[in-house]
């Protein structure tokens, strides 16, 4: 009985993992401007895996948490048929270092806009 117990929660942690570690921005959502007068670090080297079907690797990069920059690892994102992944990025701006989120882009010009397709619903059927 114990085992079923502890297999039983252990699926139930991996499933609510799995589901927030899915979440991903759309076009559609706003997203705040960080801007910070730190530049960041230069890039880690991460090795890129090899490629996975059905799968796009998002590069590792570094996010400001209020008072430094913290480096986040990359990982593996669901593709988006019709869609580009477009990684984040820092960009200076008037002596100040401005966070671009990693985003996904329908017409390929790498900026959201109206002449996207339709933001991706996976509820839309």
């Amino acid at each position: 009985m114990k085992k079923l117990a502890v297999t039983f929660a252990m699926g139930v942690a991996s499933v609510l993992t799995v589901g927030t570690a899915m979440v991903a921005p759309t076009a559609a959502q706003a997203q705040a401007v960080i801007s910070v007068q730190v530049a960041p670090p230069p890039p880690r080297y991460e090795p890129v895996p090899p490629p996975r079907p059905g799968y796009v690797w998002a590069p590792g990069h570094y996010e400001w948490n209020g008072h430094h920059h913290v480096w986040n690892r990359g990982n593996w994102m669901r593709e988006r048929p019709g869609y580009a992944y477009r990684a984040p990025e820092w960009r200076e701006r008037d002596g100040r270092w401005e966070y671009q989120h990693g985003r996904w882009d329908s017409d390929h010009d790498g900026i959201p806009n109206r002449y996207d397709h339709h933001p991706y619903d996976p509820n839309r059927g």
